[in-house]
């Protein structure tokens, strides 16, 4: 059943423009999701929360090698797709391999664009596409305690 969420490219494209003729509001979200856990949880039920359908763009292994270091990722995308794809709160997975998704969020023109609060407005790819025809960026809050990346240096220090 949730392998059905996950999405190419054109299927995506299609379905986008298949929902907003239906008038639904697209969400869009993307990021590594590395280790799944409460911080993404409660960003992604919060971005969902703001519309009809929520997108999650994933990056590929080799972005997130590029972006992490090369001890990155723990999990392959392919599995970090499904575990997105198996939450409730998500209609969409696709995986990307470009080093931003602004080429999605231009086929798919979400009417919301979600990153979490620990990025500037400013800072987050494609707000200012997504604002030039009325859509809003939305700064979702950061769950304190909860990265990835910490998560990964507690179990280091614990081994």
């Amino acid at each position: 059943m949730f392998k059905s969420k996950i999405k190419k490219f054109k299927e995506l494209k299609s379905i986008a423009a298949a929902s907003k003729k239906r008038r639904e509001k697209i969400v869009f979200t993307n990021g590594c999701f590395d280790i799944l856990h409460l911080g993404h949880i409660r960003y992604l039920k919060k971005a969902r929360s703001l519309g009809d359908k929520l997108v999650v763009a994933v990056n590929n292994d080799s972005s997130v090698r590029k972006i992490k270091g090369n001890s990155r990722p723990i999990f392959p995308e392919a599995a970090r797709a499904a575990l997105l794809a198996a939450l409730e709160c998500v209609d969409y997975v696709t995986i990307f391999g470009q080093s931003t998704p602004l080429r999605l969020i231009k086929a798919l023109r979400p009417n919301v664009l979600v990153k979490g609060s620990d990025w500037r407005k400013g800072d987050i790819v494609g707000s200012d596409f997504v604002k030039s025809y009325g859509g809003k960026v939305f700064s979702a809050p950061f769950v304190k305690g909860y990265s990835s990346s910490s998560i990964i240096a507690r179990i280091k220090r614990k081994t």
